[in-house]
């Protein structure tokens, strides 16, 4: 694994916080750990030169590694606040565990892929990151043995409240998600008042890959 962070990846990840500045990211903290986190690192080395630019990338098992813009969106979206404890449903390539991770959080995160989920595991492993906690697991039950969480961010598309997941959720704390079907999703946060109520606020439209439940086992060489 080829770890090589060079003066011209770090000039590009200065120009991709300059494009994210004038999109709306305003939190310091937001954009300070995208300064850190060498998004090259969580792509294939063919897509080296396009790591920087704003847009999806595909990875493994038909999935995608969100734009820049999206991961600031959501994680701004959140308020992160070091020392939180906060559930990602979607760990995908792990770039978005790391943005939270790099600011200070105990990161819990999900993936139902298990070729994802070893990928990922191995890359954040090899970053010494301390405070990133990964499972195989079904996102659609959450990690009740863990909860209750401060924040959960759930990185595809749901069409409802997932119930379980908000049962794993403090009062108080808030979900950031997009909801919505396949034709499009709007960006919502809900914050928990009861243990059966919340409060929803809409934000911009989005498109992420819908939440799929059960695991997906990689095949296994003969």
């Amino acid at each position: 694994m080829n770890l090589l962070d060079s003066y011209r990846h770090k000039g590009l990840r200065k120009k991709l916080i300059e494009n994210l500045r004038l999109k709306g990211i305003s939190q310091e903290e937001v954009l300070s750990a995208f300064m850190q986190v060498p998004r090259h690192f969580f792509l294939d080395p063919v897509f080296d030169e396009k790591a920087y630019e704003d847009s999806p990338m595909t990875i493994d098992q038909g999935q995608t590694i969100s734009q820049p813009f999206t991961v600031a969106y959501q994680t701004q979206l959140l308020g992160v606040k070091s020392g939180e404890k906060i559930l990602e449903i979607g760990t995908g390539s792990g770039f978005q565990a790391a943005i939270l991770a790099q600011m200070g959080v105990q990161v819990y995160s999900l993936e139902r892929h298990e070729i994802l989920h070893e990928k990922a595991k191995n890359l954040l492993n090899s970053l010494a990151y301390k405070n990133i906690h990964l499972f195989f697991r079904d996102g659609f039950n959450g990690l009740p043995e863990h909860a209750p969480f401060d924040k959960i961010l759930i990185t595809c598309a749901v069409e409802e409240m997932p119930q379980h997941l908000f049962q794993q959720l403090k009062i108080e704390g808030q979900i950031i998600m997009p909801l919505g079907n396949a034709k499009g999703q709007t960006m919502v946060r809900c914050t928990k008042t009861s243990e059966q109520s919340y409060e929803k606020e809409m934000f911009d439209k989005f498109t992420f890959v819908p939440f799929v439940r059960g695991i997906n086992l990689k095949e296994k060489k003969q």
